[in-house]
């Protein structure tokens, strides 16, 4: 698979929509998590990333216009230990009550599925970093419609071990704005990873679309002491 640069990416994308990205630097010493959301509703549009105690969640910006909270508001990372959960919705919270419980990410998200959000059925993407013992491994999943029916729901899981040193992984919920909006399809795609969170930062919020881009939240893990950085950007200040 060719290994795509992550601003070259987006900035051909108007509207990827709501995107993880996970991966290992180039000198191999921090995991990295990105997650970011678009909007272009204004009821999506009108969101900020906030901490919340080791993640973060969504919070309207402006209470006086949220209309649906339903899909929009959510704990998009939570922290379980030495695994960081990372969604774009409130499947972060069952991943991390089940696996709580003992069961596997895969398994935690067989009780949920696309979004019911007809005629797009917005996939469910996940993804979930491990750091034990000096090492790291991650794995994403992504729940969607079969191309568009919602009569059936098509699961995808993959796992990555020992990353490979300023790579990683990249999946996101539309292939390209559009109306409906299409679906992501095939693996999550291979990208380079930045060595610095504030080069990262500044290299995603500047490649997403500048009408549409809405918040973005990095994070930068030291694999041998589980240390991390956070970065939160939101349009709406």
């Amino acid at each position: 698979m060719e290994l795509l640069s992550l601003e070259t990416d987006l900035k051909a994308n108007s509207y990827p929509g709501r995107g993880i990205v996970i991966g290992r630097t180039k000198d191999s010493t921090k995991a990295v998590a990105a997650y970011f959301i678009m909007g272009r509703s204004g009821n999506s549009r009108n969101r900020v990333f906030v901490e919340d105690g080791e993640g973060i969640r969504t919070q309207a910006f402006d209470p006086a216009k949220l209309e649906d909270p339903s899909l929009i508001i959510y704990a998009p990372v939570r922290v379980l230990g030495n695994k960081t959960i990372v969604t774009n919705g409130d499947q972060t919270d069952t991943i991390y009550d089940q696996m709580d419980r003992q069961m596997t990410f895969e398994q935690s998200l067989r009780s949920r599925e696309f979004e019911p959000d007809g005629p797009n059925y917005t996939p469910r993407i996940s993804g979930i970093l491990h750091i034990e013992n000096g090492q790291f491994n991650f794995a994403m999943s992504i729940l969607k419609s079969a191309d568009g029916n919602p009569a059936a729901c098509n699961r995808y899981t993959y796992a990555y071990e020992n990353c490979v040193a300023g790579e990683g992984r990249f999946i996101h919920t539309y292939m390209k704005d559009g109306n409906p909006l299409p679906s992501f399809e095939g693996e999550p795609k291979r990208v380079s990873i930045p060595d610095g969170i504030d080069e990262c930062t500044d290299l995603l919020w500047s490649s997403l679309n500048e009408d549409n881009k809405v918040s973005l939240f990095v994070r930068y893990i030291d694999i041998a002491t589980g240390k991390y950085e956070t970065r939160i950007v939101n349009k709406n200040q």
